[in-house]
Parts: structure tokens; sequence; C-alpha cells
């Protein structure tokens, strides 16, 4: 079968007044990262979502990019939504032209679990549209001042997003838009076109952050679910003549050099797999196998950059990392505190999140000869339950 394109639509151009603050509320902070960040990582990680077009307000480009987390490339794009969520929707719709699947998202659901994004784009193989929904668990009643009549709750249930169409259909459910009202949801403008939408099972971490009390509870919560997971890593590299020798991200004057597919960075592979072994997610010759010519002199600093990336899908922390290099020559303390820079940098924590040390054999065995030089890595990481 074919492989269809999927292109995640992230509505982010709001203004957010009702969650106070400064910023929008798609800029502010939570759980260490911004809202923003938090819902284009869950977005741009998933395996079958190819691209995600983020809607952002006029002007918001610079603030949006700076708010994001995660390592932008030409699988994120922009557009300037306009005055209403239909007209954003368009926007980002138009931008998506081509695509075979669309997914709509409100950044203020940033904390987006994978398995529902799994649902939604299994639903889509036999059905047309879909969307996550709870159902509703507390009594309903009618009434102003006053208790009126009870509802019947048993077939009522909560709208989430993202909201999951095939392309065509919901084009069609915009363009031949007639309501008198601007909907607020885009599954019952292909209900009113005579579409069907399937329902698949939500999650309590979709819930909205719209008011000042939702983004303390959004702490709280996560901090009660998350999990402390540590990692360990562990390479080694042939020290040859004619190499450039980079440790941690730095250059470091040496008569020989590392050897490898990559710039060879002992310690950053260390600490590359040290964080992907916290996930449970392979190690690095699985996410960028030696074989693959792409990677030949490959910055390590990239490698990084991707495994803090997974961390951040999964709406986690990086705690804290210790680097330890073991080798004769050359001397790391020199270059101790710029090295513990950039991998900080790289991370996008704090340096004092970052440990970088050194020893040696007492010239025993191959690094203590000068062969080669050896690295080890600890990461520890907080993640959230349910991602």
């Amino acid at each position: 079968m074919m492989k269809r394109s999927t292109v995640a639509i992230l509505l982010a151009a709001g203004q957010g007044v009702r969650a106070g603050g400064d910023l929008p509320k798609q800029y502010r902070k939570v759980a260490g990262n911004t809202v923003l960040g938090h819902a284009v990582a869950a977005l741009s990680q998933h395996p079958r979502i190819d691209h995600v077009v983020i809607v952002i307000g006029a002007g918001q480009q610079a603030i949006a990019e700076a708010a994001l987390a995660i390592e932008r490339n030409d699988t994120i794009s922009f557009v300037t939504g306009g005055a209403t969520r239909r007209a954003s929707v368009g926007a980002g719709l138009r931008a998506a032209s081509g695509a075979d699947i669309v997914l709509i998202h409100d950044a203020a659901r940033p904390f987006l679990p994978v398995t529902v994004i799994d649902r939604l784009l299994s639903a889509l193989e036999s059905d047309e549209a879909a969307i996550p929904v709870l159902p509703v668990v507390d009594t309903l009643a009618r009434g102003e001042k006053m208790l009126g009549e009870v509802v019947d709750r048993n077939a009522l249930y909560r709208v989430q997003t993202p909201q999951a169409f095939r392309y065509d259909i919901i084009h069609t459910a915009h363009q031949g838009w007639k309501g008198e009202y601007d909907p607020t949801d885009d599954a019952q403008m292909v209900r009113a076109l005579g579409g069907h939408v399937k329902m698949v099972q939500g999650d309590a971490m979709l819930d909205k952050l719209t008011l000042p009390a939702d983004f303390a509870n959004a702490e709280q919560r996560l901090a009660s679910t998350s999990e402390t997971r540590v990692g360990m890593g562990y390479d080694v590299h042939r020290l040859v003549s004619g190499e450039e020798l980079w440790l941690c991200g730095v250059q470091v004057p040496h008569d020989k050099g590392l050897n490898g597919h990559s710039d060879a960075d002992v310690a950053l592979h260390a600490l590359v797999d040290a964080i992907l072994g916290a996930l449970a997610d392979g190690d690095i010759g699985s996410h960028f196998p030696p074989s693959d010519p792409q990677w030949r002199g490959a910055s390590s600093s990239r490698f990084v950059e991707h495994a803090r990336d997974l961390v951040a899908a999964r709406g986690g922390l990086v705690v804290h990392v210790d680097v330890t290099i073991i080798c004769e020559a050359p001397k790391v303390g020199p270059y101790r505190s710029q090295m513990q820079a950039k991998v900080a940098e790289l991370l996008a924590v704090d340096p004092g999140r970052v440990s970088i040390k050194a020893t040696t054999t007492e010239r025993l065995g191959f690094a203590g000869r000068g062969e080669g030089i050896a690295a080890q890595a600890i990461a520890t990481l907080s993640l959230p339950g349910g991602f």
C-alpha cells in the first residue's frame, strides 16, 4: 500500500487573554517547556506525521520560533492565521495542500499522548474523519440561578483535539460552510455536509489550558505522575593522525583525532546512548546507522539534539547528565567549562545540570597507551506518566 502523507495543523494564533500573564498562553511555560513547544514536539516526533504547519498570529513568528524547544527543520513551517478559528484553519489547510490526511490540533492542549494520535490515524484507515472524545461523568442539569431538570448524560461526550480528516473531506467542508456562526469545531462542519465522524477514546491529558488555575493544575498533575528514568552510555573511538579531536562538542587541540563515521565525538556519543537508554529507545546506532552515508562526518551535536527532542516529545525533562572522559592525553581540565556550556546549550538546560569529568587509566589498557579515548555517561530524566 502506498504511504499517505500526513500533515498536522497546529492552531496557535489566539491571544489567550483568559489565561492571564503578559504573553499569549501558547508561549507561557509549563513543566519546563512552553505550551507551544510541548504541542509541536508531540506532533513532530510522531513517526506517521510528515509535516507540522503552525498557524500563528500576525507578527508572532520570532516569538514562536523562540518558544520551540526542539530542533527546527524543513518538517515544520509557519503560516499566519486569521481573525477567527475557521480562518486560521483555512490558512493551515492551504499550507497543507497536497496532503492525504490532516490532523487539526489546538496548541492549548499541549500534552498529547502518542496513543491518541495512533487511534485517530488507525480510524482513518476505514473512516473519513475521527475525533477523540471522553464520556461525561458529572451530573448535568439545566438552570440559571435555580436548579432545573437533569440532562441524560449517557450519550454525551467531551470533544477534544486533534481531529483527523482525509484532506479532501475537511477542505470541502471548509469551502462549503454556509453557517451563520463561526464554528469552534471542525468535525461539526464535516457533519453539516453529511459526513461521518468516528469517535475514538480521548485522554484526560488533553484537557485545555484556558484559565490561570489550569496551568497550576497541569504542573501538579505532571509532577504527581512523573517518574525518574536513568540511562547509561559508553563509547570508544581510536586515536589516529590527520583527524580533528572533538570532545563534548568542543574542538580540542591535539596531535591526533578520533576516527569514526561521524565526527567521532566519543563523549557526546556516550551521552546520546545514556539518554536513549533512559527512554528505552534503542541506541545511537539504531537512530543513526553507520552504514548511512548521510552521517559521514556529521557533527555529533545533531545526535544530541535528536535525543533531546525525543525527551521533549515525551513531555519529559533532562534533570542531570554526568559525562566522564577517559584518556591520558590531552588534558580535559582547561576545556571543562567550555564543554559544560556546550552540552548545556545542546540539551537546553542550565549548566548546573551538566557534569563533565575526566580520568586516566594509570597508563593501563588502550586508553593508557594513547590508542584511543573512551567515555561513559549517565543521564537522569523526568518523564510524565501516560506518555
